[in-house]
Formats: structure tokens, C-alpha cells, sequence
């Protein structure tokens, strides 16, 4: 089962239909929303500010999320899809975005609705990623504008998947 604890006074929430891999740590004030999955080995550390997650949320395997103490939190829409090995550290990720493998996002960033951070990224605290675009590199800068539709598509089709992928998981255990 999935290490999750209380610290400060604050209990992680978890929505319904959310998998929680047996060994993902959550810690604190975290609040996740619905039809989520936290993959192998995540952690989720709510314990200096808080960490809240939408609907429809994949967070893959060896992901790391914390903030900074006072200074920074973080804020994931619904349908975003984290990467294996990303660390988020503070950023606001909106709807529809995208965090590809080993990406690093730090402090204040805020990536915009249906955004793609291409795998292996560093985007430096304070970028602002525009809606519908694609950064890649150390440190990230702006690649090119991606057609919204085809953004979209791909982002949720991921998205659904993980959810499918989730359930797999929950139909074993209920076994």
C-alpha cells in the first residue's frame, strides 16, 4: 500500500477512481482529483506548501513534486500527463499539457494549456510557456507553436490511456 501521511496537520485527498501505486509516497497537503493515476515510485511532497491536482491526471513513474517553503506551490489542471523521472518543483501546469520524460520544471514556471516540454527539458524558474507550444532543451526555449487540435488529441489520448492503464491495475488487486 501507498505511503500516505499527515504532516503539519494536513492529509492528502484523494479523489475517486484514482490509482495509487503500492509504493508512491503522498505527504501532506495534497489534494488529487479524479480519475488520476500516481505511478511506481512518485512522490508527492506536500509537506512545506501544497500540491494540488486536477482530474484525469497521470504521474509517472519516479516523479518527484515539492515546492518551496512560503514561496511556492503547485497547481496541475486536468488531463496533464507527467512524464517518467519529472521533477516539478513549484509550477503551475495547465489543462492539456504535456511534461515529457526527465524534464526538470522549476519555481514559478507556469506552462500554458496544451503545452509540450519535450523530454529531458530544464525550463528555469519564472518561464512562461504559451498555451499551445512545444520547449525542449538546458535550458528549454520556445521550438515551435503546435496545431491546438492535434495538441489536444494527443495530450487526452494519453491521458485516456493512463487511465486505462490504471485500471488494469485496480481490477488485479480486487481479485
Amino acid at each position: 500500500m501507498a505511503l500516505i501521511k499527515s504532516v503539519r496537520g494536513f492529509t492528502p485527498k484523494i479523489g475517486e477512481d484514482t490509482y495509487v501505486a503500492e509504493n508512491a509516497t503522498i505527504v501532506g497537503d495534497v489534494e488529487i482529483g479524479t480519475g488520476c493515476s500516481i505511478w511506481f515510485g512518485t512522490i508527492l511532497r506536500g509537506d512545506v506548501n501544497s500540491i494540488r491536482i486536477g482530474n484525469g491526471v497521470n504521474i509517472q513513474d519516479g516523479s518527484v513534486l515539492h515546492t518551496l517553503y512560503q514561496k511556492s506551490t503547485i497547481e496541475i489542471g486536468n488531463d496533464v500527463s507527467v512524464g517518467h523521472n519529472v521533477t516539478i518543483h513549484g509550477a503551475k501546469i495547465c489543462d492539456g499539457a504535456l511534461i515529457g520524460m526527465g524534464s526538470v520544471v522549476l519555481d514559478h514556471v507556469v506552462v500554458g494549456e496544451g503545452a509540450i516540454i519535450a523530454a529531458g527539458s530544464v525550463v528555469l524558474s519564472n518561464t512562461i510557456v504559451e498555451p499551445g507550444s512545444i520547449y525542449a532543451g538546458v535550458p528549454a526555449k520556445f521550438i515551435k507553436k503546435v496545431d491546438p487540435v492535434q495538441a489536444q488529441e494527443m495530450n487526452q489520448r494519453i491521458a485516456r490511456n493512463y487511465h486505462m492503464y490504471a485500471s488494469w491495475y485496480k481490477e488485479d488487486t480486487a481479485e
